[in-house]
């Protein structure tokens, strides 16, 4: 238990750095006015989905690190990361198509002019520095899959202390800058994760990594973990992207409500944010130590490592859970704007608080058996089960919201009992242990 701490607790904080600068971000923009806001979420989303695929595959590169560390392959954990960046650099021609088609997608989804206008830009601008967020992914599942996760947590904490002065200063004309609003906002996010990849390349060229992992020795082709990394990183891309994809679909239908009901969607997934992404650092801690006693066939320690990790993820999440209950409008009230009628937005975000609090638990689930069954391997299954569930509540959402034209509150309830339901089959996968099978786990090892 001690050392799933050890190793996660550093991924938490990164992760809640990376949640906290997306939080800050979308606070200053509500300080514009409403629309701001909403179109911060919406362009971020939007700018997550279109690169989500390529983020799911590279970050398998955790597992297949703790693998080859756990098997005694330590030479090939670098090679892992230069196959990455390949198939980076790769992906830009694609990445360049996605952007030019998903800009248009704004307008189509019936949003304020003045709302498409601000997420066709802040989306544009993300997707700029794609390039540098995915080369900072290879490498920071490097560092998570060794076990040096403090190396991720430093890196990902100078990120954030770079980006939140930046950002305000940017946004709102500070410190010599000119007043740039969502703009602002857009730039200091690429400029901060550039400066934070560059962190990470200082880290990955010392002496221990150079001598122990022989990392100078990486640079080329290896086309056996190359197909290996596709084949158990290309589900987990898949799952993400249509997973990403259904998401967002949702969200973009959810805000054709209005600007009021879009603005309080984007207060509850901040809030979302705050609880979700911290417990993404668990599940990256999990997926390293599964990966790597799956690697030394320990299946002991892979027992140990369930166990304490249900019991950290349950525990931080029904604190949540009570928080989001008792304090929700307080936590509402943080994004008021400094004037403008706030009732509307302020009761339905409560509303959507109570959703909240009771899907942290679901969510603490389905982040604990996810990262066991990735680690193991078990990457198909997460495809199938995941989007299917995911594209089943999209189908719902469109007769909720467009043909039945039901009320906002109908709409996110169906959104909660979509995430209970994920909850369920994924505890039953675990339960049953077919990830377990010796032959299962030779097949996963299988170059």
């Amino acid at each position: 238990m001690l050392e799933l701490l050890r190793l996660a607790l550093p991924m938490v904080v990164s992760q809640g750095a990376f949640a906290l600068m997306i939080f800050t971000d979308r606070y200053f923009m509500s300080q514009i006015d409403p629309a701001h806001i909403a179109a911060a979420l919406g362009g971020g989303v939007a700018s997550f989905f279109s690169f989500c695929f390529f983020t799911g595959v590279l970050s398998y590169g955790n597992a297949m690190v703790a693998q080859y560390l756990g098997a005694g392959e330590r030479e090939k954990c670098p090679k892992v990361v230069t196959q990455g960046m390949i198939m980076t650099l790769m992906s830009l021609p694609i990445l360049t198509l996605i952007t030019f088609l998903v800009a248009g997608v704004f307008e189509s989804m019936g949003h304020e002019p003045e709302q498409v206008a601000l997420e066709r830009t802040y989306y544009l601008i993300l997707m700029s520095g794609v390039l540098i967020t995915l080369a900072k992914i290879c490498i920071s599942s490097y560092f998570a899959g060794i076990g040096r996760t403090h190396v991720v947590m430093i890196c990902d904490v100078f990120g954030l202390a770079i980006n939140v002065p930046l950002c305000y200063a940017m946004a709102f004309g500070k410190l010599g800058f000119p007043e740039l609003g969502i703009v602002g906002a857009g730039i200091s996010t690429v400029a901060s994760t550039l400066i934070s990849f560059l962190l990470f390349v200082a880290f990955y060229f010392r002496k221990e990594h150079r001598e122990k992992f022989a990392v100078l020795q990486s640079f080329s082709l290896d086309v056996n973990i190359l197909r290996r990394f596709w084949r158990l990183g290309s589900p987990s891309g898949l799952e993400q992207f249509l997973n990403i994809a259904a998401f967002n679909l949702f969200l973009l239908m959810f805000q054709s409500y209005g600007i009021a009901q879009g603005a309080a969607a984007a207060i509850v997934f901040n809030w979302d944010i705050l609880s979700f992404i911290p417990m993404i650092g668990l599940h990256i801690g999990i997926i390293s130590m599964i990966g790597r006693f799956v690697g030394a066939r320990d299946m002991a320690r892979t027992n140990q490592v369930m166990t304490a990790a249900f019991v950290f993820a349950l525990a931080y999440a029904a604190v949540l859970g009570v928080t989001y209950i008792v304090f929700r409008y307080p936590l509402v009230e943080v994004f008021a704007p400094p004037s403008g009628d706030f009732s509307e937005i302020r009761d339905l975000a409560a509303f959507m608080m109570i959703g909240l609090s009771s899907y942290v638990l679901a969510d603490a689930v389905i982040l604990v058996c996810s990262g066991i069954l990735r680690g193991a391997g078990d990457t198909r299954w997460l495809m199938v089960a995941s989007v299917s569930l995911h594209w089943a509540m999209l189908v719902a959402q469109f007769f909720i919201i467009i043909v039945f034209e039901f009320s906002p509150k109908v709409s996110w309830i169906g959104f909660v009992a979509m995430l209970l339901i994920i909850a369920v089959v994924y505890s039953l996968r675990l339960k049953r242990g077919h990830w377990r099978d010796a032959e299962v786990l030779e097949r996963v090892m299988a170059e």
